[in-house]
């Protein structure tokens, strides 16, 4: 269906931040799949992992014990604020799951009328019924109404508007650390501490929506650690899976004591080939040592992108992001500077509020940064000139 407006290239294959056609052109991978190839393109850890598992087992539902999905789910909770997880296939599938997980824990508290939740304008949750409706974004909605009910929107990073909209109804609030789609907005630590206290006081639950920010993109391993607070649920997908469909709904002991057998599921969630590719990408960004290179490595991005914004002030207005999520706030429409960098083989990924999103490989050499860098300073050029 023509739900896509592709660019027209075909990629055969694909190595660290680079990707190749048939015909042998080499472009920089700087949108990583939208933030999902944590590790790059064929990292050898990854196929590995996934051809040891594809010749024993591929799928048996979860009707059984699945070895795999019990170790990642072990791995997950001593790493985590989380006391349980649940497996899904997408960002939209785990966003689905912490609603669900929110309503349900009212539910069986003997509060079935505290089932609204409060979510950010500029938010993007996913593409099914009910995370359209949580984001609220018009442009997503047009044309699939009726809005599933029961979600109130609020001003991003403004903990008084939240706490103006708790109500005898609300069940929870339901943010992500960083916009990612939305522009690529951080959340500051008060707010999100703020948040936590808020949660706590109106005995409501705190949810983190870490798809895109989560698996170290942040430069630790989830985005919320650097306020040093955390949730009672948490939705992660992407960078989980390094590049093969895995989402999970992470949570407090209290906060999944409403899904008991029977009210939630998912036929091919945590099965064993999406369980080997995220035990195998935790072998790497578990390691000691990992998250700082990230951080570093953040470090000289933004350093590259500052200079940029100096030499494009007519361009470039800001730089925004946390880790390697980085955002150029341009005064022209995304699409051209991506357009510009592809012309230029560097592939970048657009957003909301005039945005145009870098999203490298967390592996990403440095020299592969400064290529990027340049490539990008390139690109800027190509559009000023087409602006003189």
């Amino acid at each position: 269906m023509s739900t896509y407006a592709r660019q027209d290239i075909v990629f055969a294959r694909g190595d660290g931040a680079w990707l190749e056609t048939e015909t042998g052109e080499r472009y920089l991978d700087f949108g990583s799949g939208v933030a999902v190839n944590a590790l790059g393109h064929a990292h050898p850890h990854l196929v590995a992992a996934l051809k040891d598992q594809a010749e024993k087992l591929w799928h048996t539902s979860n009707l059984y014990r699945v070895a795999g999905q019990e170790s990642l789910a072990g791995r997950l909770v001593d790493a985590t604020f989380a006391d349980k997880v649940f497996f899904c296939n997408s960002g939209a599938e785990a966003c689905e799951g912490v609603i669900k997980a929110a309503r349900r824990f009212h539910a069986v508290a003997g509060n079935p009328e505290r089932n609204r939740i409060i979510t950010c304008h500029g938010a993007f949750h996913g593409r099914t019924l009910a995370t359209l409706a949580a984001a609220g974004n018009p442009k997503y909605l047009e044309g699939f109404g009726p809005d599933m009910p029961g979600f109130d929107h609020v001003l991003f990073n403004d903990l008084e508007a939240v706490r103006a909209a708790v109500g005898a109804e609300t069940a929870a609030v339901m943010v992500e650390p960083v916009q990612g789609e939305g522009g690529v907005h951080v959340g500051s630590a008060d707010y999100l501490a703020g948040l936590r206290a808020l949660c706590d006081e109106a005995g409501i639950l705190l949810i983190f929506d870490e798809v895109q920010t989560g698996v170290g993109r942040s430069g630790r391993f989830f985005s919320h650690e650097w306020a040093g607070v955390t949730p009672d649920l948490m939705a992660v997908a992407k960078g989980i899976g390094g590049g093969f469909p895995l989402g999970a709904v992470l949570a407090t002991e209290r906060a999944a004591q409403g899904l008991t057998p029977g009210m939630h599921g998912s036929t091919f969630g945590g099965n064993p080939l999406a369980t080997a590719a995220g035990n195998a990408v935790l072998d790497i960004v578990l390691a000691p040592g990992f998250f700082e290179a990230v951080q570093q490595k953040a470090l000289r991005l933004r350093q590259g992108l500052a200079r940029l914004q100096d030499q494009f002030p007519d361009l470039v207005t800001e730089i925004r992001g946390q880790g390697l999520l980085a955002g150029l706030k341009l005064t022209v429409p995304p699409p051209e500077v991506v357009s510009a960098a592809l012309a230029e083989k560097l592939l970048l990924v657009g957003a909301g509020d005039n945005v145009v999103r870098l999203l490298p490989p967390l592996n990403v050499p440095d020299e592969d940064i400064a290529e990027g860098v340049e490539r990008l300073s390139r690109a800027l050029s190509r559009v000023a000139k087409s602006k003189t």
